[in-house]
Order: C-alpha cells, then sequence, then structure tokens
C-alpha cells in the first residue's frame, strides 16, 4: 500500500437519470446507477481497465487507495469520478467507505477531495480547453482521446428505447453487441492515457498548491448543497402553466393566429396590422411600447408576458435536487479561463432574475398554497411574479437561517488600487458612494444621491459600469445609456469626461498594454503595477498579487483592424470554439481586476470556511449557519484583506433571511 502515490482514474457508467440535465449528485442517487468500467495507473505504470460491468472486481490495494488520504488521485473532471465512486463503495464495499461529513452538516455521503485532484483544473489553468478531447488537440498529444466515444457512451451509458428490432429492452448491456464493448474498453483505456499524457506534457507548469486548497473547498460546497423549498418549486411550476395557457388564449382571441408564439407568425401579425418588427427582443419590445397603438400594445405587452416565463429555472431546480431537497454541483471550479472565475451550471444561480416585490412572503405563501386566484388579484403579471421569487425557492434547512454577504464596489475598489486613483481610494475609505463621487469628478459639482445634482448619478453609475476597462460610445449603448434616457449627443462628452477624471487608471491601461506587448516581443519579464508579465514557453503569464498565473496560449503580435499593433492569444472564443483571440491593454486590465477580485472571494470563503457555505454568486456568499451567528461577525471575517494586496480597503455588507434573495 505505501508503494502507490497516485492513482490516476477515468470510469463509465450507467444511469437511468440525464446527467447534462440532473448533475452527477442526483445521477448517482438513481437504483440504476452502477460504474461499467474502472480504468486506472499506479504511479503512472500501464493503465488496467476493470470490466465491472461482467464481473471483474477493483483489487483490495485500490479500492483502500480511494479513501487513504496520502495518496493522490486524478481525473479529468475530478468530481465526477469522486461522487460516482463514493456511490459505488457505499453500495458495494461499505467497509472501505470513509464520509467526511459531520453531523451539524448537509455534506455526506462522499470521499473527501482533499486527496484528489483534477487535470480539467488543471488544463483551465493553463489556458486550454475545457473538454479532454480540446485539451488533447491543443497540447499535440499522441494519445487523442478516440473520436467514437459519444456513440458507445450513448450505446451503453444511457436508456435506449424499447423496438421490436432489439427486443423491447431498455438499455443495452455488453453482451448485445460484443464487438462495440471490446472497443468501449479501449476508449476508456485510451482516455486514462490522455489524462495522464496531459499531467506529463503540463508538469513544468505545477498547479499552485494553494490553488488545490480553492478547489478542495469548492468541492465541499458542491457537496454541500443547497435546499430547496420543493412546495414553492412544483407550485411554481403548475400556475406557471396555467398562466401561460390563459395568455396563449388571449393573444388568440386578440389575433386569431394558430399559434402567437411563433416569430414568425406574430411579425407577420404585427405588419399586417402597421408595424413592422425586425426583433421581437425584450428590448425591442419596450421601445416600441412607448408609441404603438393601444390593441397592438396589448398583444406585445401580452408576448412580453409570455417570453418571462419563469419555468425554466424551476424545471432545472427539479431536474438537478436531490432525495434530500438540496441541490448540489452548481459551481465549476475555474470554469472561466481568463479569470479563473467559477461558472454556474444546473440552475446557474450567477444569472437569477432581481426581486422588487416589497411582499415577497405573502406571494411565496400564495404560490406554496397553490392559490392561483389570489394570485391573480394581487399580482397583475404572474409570471413577473413568479420571476421574482425564484431566489426565495433556496431556504436554509430548519432551524438555520441565511446570512448573505457581499463585497462593496469590489472591482471598482481593486481597479482603483491598482492604478492608484488618489481620489477614488479617499471615497471608498469614507465609504462614499463611488456613483456620486465619479459623477461629481466628471462633472466638477457636489453630487449627493439624494440631495444637490442628484440627477447626475445616473450618468456617473453607467460610466462607472460601462468605462472602466477601455469602453467608449458603444460600451454605453450596450449598457442600456439611451434608454436611461441619456443621448446621443451626451455619449462622447461622457467618455471624455470619466476618463479625463480618471486618468491613473487610463495611464494603468496602457502600462499593461505596454508591459505585454514587451513581454511577448522580446520574450522576457516585464512589470508594472506589481503586476509580472512574463512570457515562455511558448505562454504569456500574468502574475497576480496573489500567486496565481493566468495564461495564455501561443501570445505573438498582430495588426488590428485600426492598422496599429495588438497581442493575439489562442483560446476559447465568442464562438465557443478554439481560435486566435485579438486583445490589448484594457482587456487584460479586465482580466486582471475580475481575476484579483476572484482571488479576494476566494481568501473570503476560506477565512468563512468553519461556517456552512452553501453559495457564492459574483461577489457574494451564502451561509447556512446556527440562529446566534451574527452578520456583524460575517461581515467583518469577509472584510479581511488579503496579505497579498496590502493597502486594498474592503467593505461587506449583508443581512440574514429565511430564504434567499435580493435585499
Amino acid at each position: 500500500m505505501s508503494q502507490i502515490k497516485t492513482i490516476s482514474i477515468d470510469i463509465e457508467t450507467y444511469s437511468d437519470v440525464d446527467l447534462q440535465r440532473c448533475g452527477v449528485y442526483k445521477y448517482v442517487q438513481s437504483p440504476e446507477f452502477e460504474v461499467l468500467l474502472f480504468g486506472y495507473s499506479v504511479n503512472g505504470a500501464e493503465v488496467k481497465v476493470v470490466d465491472l460491468a461482467q464481473g471483474e472486481t477493483i483489487p483490495d490495494e485500490i479500492l483502500m487507495a480511494l479513501t487513504d488520504e496520502k495518496i493522490i488521485k486524478w481525473a479529468f473532471n475530478a468530481q465526477f469520478e469522486r461522487i460516482c465512486l463514493s456511490a459505488y463503495l457505499q453500495k458495494y464495499y461499505p467497509q472501505y467507505f470513509c464520509n467526511y461529513g459531520i453531523s451539524e452538516d448537509s455534506v455526506e455521503n462522499y470521499l473527501n477531495p482533499i486527496s484528489w485532484k483534477c487535470s480539467m483544473v488543471w488544463s483551465a489553468y493553463m489556458g486550454l480547453p475545457l473538454s479532454l478531447a480540446g485539451a488533447g488537440a491543443v497540447l499535440g498529444l499522441e494519445e487523442q482521446k478516440l473520436k467514437e466515444g459519444k456513440e458507445l457512451i450513448r450505446y451503453f451509458c444511457t436508456p435506449c428505447k424499447p423496438t421490436k428490432t432489439n427486443g423491447g429492452r431498455v438499455r443495452n448491456l455488453p453482451h448485445h453487441d460484443i464487438a462495440k464493448w471490446k472497443m468501449f474498453i479501449s476508449y476508456n483505456k485510451r482516455d486514462v492515457e490522455v489524462e495522464m499524457a496531459i499531467q506529463k506534457r503540463l508538469s513544468n507548469f505545477p498547479v499552485p498548491y494553494f490553488i488545490w486548497e480553492g478547489y478542495c473547498l469548492d468541492q465541499q460546497i458542491n457537496d454541500r448543497g443547497i435546499m430547496l423549498d420543493m412546495e414553492l418549486v412544483k407550485n411554481a411550476i403548475k400556475l406557471d402553466e396555467i398562466s401561460n395557457a390563459e395568455l396563449s388564449d388571449k393573444m388568440k382571441e386578440l389575433t386569431n393566429l394558430e399559434n402567437p408564439n411563433s416569430v414568425l407568425q406574430m411579425k407577420q401579425w404585427l405588419c399586417d396590422n402597421g408595424l413592422e418588427m425586425d426583433s421581437l427582443g425584450k428590448k425591442e419590445i419596450a421601445s416600441v411600447l412607448k408609441t404603438a397603438p393601444k390593441p397592438l400594445c396589448a398583444v406585445l405587452s401580452l408576448r412580453q408576458q409570455l417570453a418571462k416565463s419563469s419555468v425554466k429555472k424551476y424545471q432545472a431546480m427539479n431536474n438537478a435536487v436531490c432525495a434530500d431537497n438540496r441541490a448540489r454541483g452548481m459551481f465549476q471550479f475555474y470554469g472561466a479561463n481568463r479569470s479563473g472565475r467559477w461558472a454556474g451550471r444546473l440552475i446557474q444561480l450567477q444569472n437569477l432574475p432581481q426581486n422588487h416585490l416589497p411582499d415577497l412572503e405573502q406571494a411565496r405563501s400564495l404560490v406554496k398554497n397553490n392559490d392561483y386566484e389570489a394570485l391573480k388579484l394581487l399580482y397583475d403579471d404572474i409570471p413577473d411574479t413568479l420571476s421574482q421569487l425564484i431566489r426565495t425557492a433556496f431556504v436554509p434547512k430548519e432551524n438555520m437561517k441565511f446570512i448573505v454577504a457581499d463585497f462593496s464596489a469590489i472591482e471598482a475598489r481593486v481597479l482603483s488600487f491598482l492604478a492608484g486613483e488618489s481620489w477614488r481610494n479617499k471615497v471608498f475609505k469614507e465609504n462614499g458612494d463611488i456613483y456620486c463621487a465619479s459623477a461629481s469628478a466628471m462633472f466638477g459639482v457636489p453630487v449627493e444621491k439624494h440631495g444637490i445634482n442628484s440627477h447626475l448619478r445616473q450618468k456617473g453609475k453607467i460610466a462607472e459600469l460601462a468605462l472602466g476597462y477601455g469602453g467608449s460610445v458603444g460600451a454605453l449603448k450596450s449598457m442600456g445609456a439611451l434608454e436611461m434616457g441619456l443621448t446621443e449627443e451626451e455619449l462622447q462628452p461622457l467618455v471624455d469626461a470619466w476618463r479625463g477624471s480618471n486618468s491613473m487608471i487610463v495611464q494603468l491601461w496602457w502600462d499593461v498594454d505596454r508591459a505585454v506587448k514587451s513581454a511577448v516581443k522580446q520574450r522576457i519579464t516585464t512589470e508594472t503595477h506589481d503586476i509580472r508579465f512574463i512570457c515562455k514557453s511558448g505562454m504569456l503569464f500574468i502574475k497576480l498579487p496573489s500567486g496565481r498565473k493566468l495564461s495564455y496560449v501561443k501570445p505573438r503580435i498582430g495588426e488590428n483592424k485600426f492598422g496599429g499593433e495588438s497581442v493575439t492569444y489562442e483560446g476559447v472564443g465568442g464562438t465557443k470554439k478554439w481560435e486566435r483571440i485579438e486583445s490589448y491593454g484594457p482587456k487584460f486590465v479586465e482580466n486582471i481586476v475580475q481575476a484579483i477580485s476572484r482571488d479576494i472571494l476566494m481568501y473570503a470563503m476560506q477565512t468563512l470556511s468553519r461556517f456552512f457555505i452553501c453559495g457564492h454568486i459574483h461577489d457574494e456568499v451564502i451561509i447556512e449557519c446556527s440562529k446566534s451567528v451574527s452578520v456583524t461577525e460575517i461581515c467583518e471575517l469577509m472584510s479581511r484583506t488579503p496579505p497579498w494586496i496590502d493597502g486594498l480597503l474592503l467593505r461587506a455588507d449583508g443581512y440574514e433571511t429565511e430564504f434567499y434573495k435580493k435585499d
């Protein structure tokens, strides 16, 4: 046993639960779940495949190694292997299973992530694709993932439709196609080989230990999950269906259309009634509603309500919820290549609708009681009401509460600190309103939120949100400047005013631009504003104050659309494909600021880890805790500045609640 130091693992599994829709935690809870193949390599030796589906067994020393915290387990997307093998051990080898949770917590039934490492995280850290096939292809490995894999997984790992040809069976077993099964074993073996080849290729660029510590905490949060009020969820789905049926009937009555939900049919109907629209998007309809005739406004308003249907979020909750009414696996560690921020999965907490209803508790009660008539009487727009209640479906477990805490203007603080923009740092030190202060600096007059020149605050806000990373008139428009009442003529002067009052930030953009270009051109290390730029081995690394590095693959100097120099690198672009991406100083600054903000959140989560963190969204944490824990304590701990960025002024605000909401 002492001879085993590392095991590389890849498994093939079967379940009747849809993995993509429901996530691995619910996937393994199915009675139909089983591990079919167990591919592994000990200490980098030849890969072996255990054919569990045909009666082979995993060696005892390997089973024991799965719970030995001194032995490192590697896998590509290790969360999948860890959770699946947790369920497998509990079912077949409970004597080898070791639960790392405690009775007060909701982390249960899972192997401790402390000894698991994920080569997908390693790939992401190096700026590579988040798929085994993609990472292998970009690295140009001799061992490539077998292309037949998708078809083999569909055939053996998911249910099949019963037909006369297949004898009415609902599942394909090895004996149903022996040739395919042999190929499946080869596929499993190859996946382990590719994963090991990725490790070998990246061995000169190890992931820092503190990143793996962060990954371990991330896995604990995913294992813990967050409780759902399933009574609210199920009734919201029912009420949404009733509301949609009523709205569709009204639309049919007003338009005589067979399918008023059809974009083509609706466009044609509007055109026939004197209103030509290129798009039926939310913004376009909102704009037209201001001037359209009343009969058309009625139809467009109904369409807006139908489009706002919130049922998809509730259905995602229903899909993901585990047997104990908790949703798990909603956060992907290092999901964003350029910054290393988390990505949302399944329910997607990162894009929940906001809530503005003053009486959330009442609205929740009506939905939970399935009282459609009362809901309709009190709230004109039922889809909108249900949408605003989505957040409230997340609840603490019995006898506990949520404390929700978030950083105040974290990106603005980091940007100001890096640039040394003294007047902004003074605002943060004095707990001032950055939007008012920005407007004041831009226009040279005092601005107060509810006082003198308060009308200018909105301009300060839109400028702050749109212009911090080199944005100009286009950025203001995309942030909704025109919809907020600004005129086209105001936009360029607004850009000029903001840049004029934030000269140190503008300086930061171009200092970073020069540092990156020099590093790439000369293949040297450069530095500015305590950020290092390292170009070597076909990579550009940006070393952050935390010690973490951002990675850019195959950087080179190219030509931008204006005929000037630009830096390009390879990565996953807007098309979701691997391609060459152009960047420049302000964009790199955006990556840096967002990455540092992410590292600060990670530091805060580690500081708060003795509490039960069950979710985090952007710069916010959701803590499930006993009634005795105070908001002040949580905010004080969250506001602690990391030692690696001494001098940065942080502030966290929070509130306690019996259900999740935006305070």
